[in-house]
């Protein structure tokens, strides 16, 4: 986008017809750098409670992981305690962290999924 100095006369210039002599325009162009988001990751905790079916099926269909990878994640929160389901921009993380207490409150399970800087 670009801003516009004029310099000289002033006022609008009808279309079509050029500038009178005297009259100069500085073009200046604002360059901004995008910045990349931060990025969180959704982390799925383990409990004594909520079922490894369970937490395959989230795995699946929440962050569209395939059976295989699913089951390792799986396993990850039940002997360490917790896996990073993915990693994502805050919006898209709270979201999933949202739809993950909905499913496991549905289901009626005590299954904690949470969100942090990566």
């Amino acid at each position: 986008m670009a801003d516009f100095y004029h310099c000289g006369t002033v006022g609008a210039m009808p279309k079509g017809k050029p500038r009178e002599q005297g009259d100069t325009a500085v073009v200046t162009e604002k360059k901004s750098k995008t910045q990349k988001p931060k990025l969180w990751k959704v982390i799925l905790h383990n409990d004594d409670f909520t079922t490894m079916e369970f937490v395959i099926h989230v795995l699946e269909v929440v962050f569209s992981k395939k059976p295989a990878e699913a089951a390792e994640l799986m396993l990850q929160v039940h002997h360490r305690g917790m896996c990073v389901g993915g990693v994502y921009t805050y919006e898209i993380a709270e979201t999933k962290v949202n739809t993950v207490e909905q499913m496991a409150l549905a289901a009626e399970f005590p299954f904690l999924c949470t969100m942090e800087p990566e």
